[in-house]
């Protein structure tokens, strides 16, 4: 972990674990990514609330969960780790 990345992991540790989560996770990956897939694989042919839109409600917001979790993960090892 370099210096800028060291002091910009701080600043992201005093902001906490939910917050991060949320943020770099649900919102700057999860998001993004059921949009994108909502393209690609078309679930609001029938509807938004069709059982293949629901489905994709539930999963993306959740892989930006995890997303945001192993990176908070993997940042607080490599932080520790210097």
């Amino acid at each position: 972990m370099k210096d800028e990345q060291f002091k910009a992991w701080e600043l992201t540790r005093l902001k906490g674990k939910l917050h991060h989560v949320l943020f770099t996770g649900v919102l700057s990956w999860g998001l993004p990514m059921l949009i994108f897939m909502a393209f690609m694989n078309k679930p609001f042919t029938d509807g938004f609330t069709s059982k293949t839109a629901i489905i994709h409600y539930i999963v993306w917001p959740l892989a930006g969960v995890f997303f945001g979790l192993l990176t908070w993960y993997m940042s607080e090892y490599k932080y520790k780790k210097k």
